[in-house]
């Protein structure tokens, strides 16, 4: 409810076409916002980013210590070439290689686990979705020839079927 002040202006000071527009635009949003197609997406990115933690931690808690274990040195995520030191070791400018190498073998393990669900998954969409093909032929009893399954007789021996 608003109160006409001079000028046919509400208290708020916006003209009513204005806060018509303004209800118009609220409401094309909330039309908007609840699509099925943009909560789908909102629930894909949430799944999405507890699925990257999962995969996050399995390639930090397991993988990296073998990779470790491998490697000469017990850190090698901290390898690095000091480019420029300073006063302040932490201040030193250092080209991290082994923080580079990390993310990059973070990256195809993840990439590896999405493939191999995604693939998984693919594979068993279609299998379930996959309709056994019509039979149109049969065996002649009689001499094992391939036939129309509608047909009567059998075109190879004449046998009545």
């Amino acid at each position: 409810m608003s109160i006409a002040i001079r000028g046919n202006r509400n208290i708020a000071g916006a003209a009513p076409a204005a806060t018509e527009a303004r209800a118009s635009r609220l409401s094309e949003f909330k039309s908007f916002a609840l699509k099925g197609n943009v909560i789908d997406l909102a629930l894909a990115v949430v799944i999405g980013a507890a699925f990257g933690k999962i995969v996050s931690a399995f390639v930090a808690d397991l993988v990296m210590p073998l990779v470790a274990l491998a490697l000469p040195s017990g850190d090698w995520r901290a390898s690095g070439i000091v480019l420029r030191h300073a006063a302040d070791p932490k201040d030193d400018v250092i080209l991290k290689y082994g923080d580079f190498l990390g993310t990059m073998l973070d990256f195809v393990v993840i990439a590896l686990v999405l493939f191999i669900v995604v693939v998984k998954v693919v594979k068993a969409a279609e299998a379930r979705s996959k309709k056994p093909a019509a039979v149109t032929t049969k065996e002649c009893p009689f001499c094992l020839e391939a036939i129309p399954v509608k047909a009567t007789r059998c075109k190879a021996c004449t046998s009545q079927i």
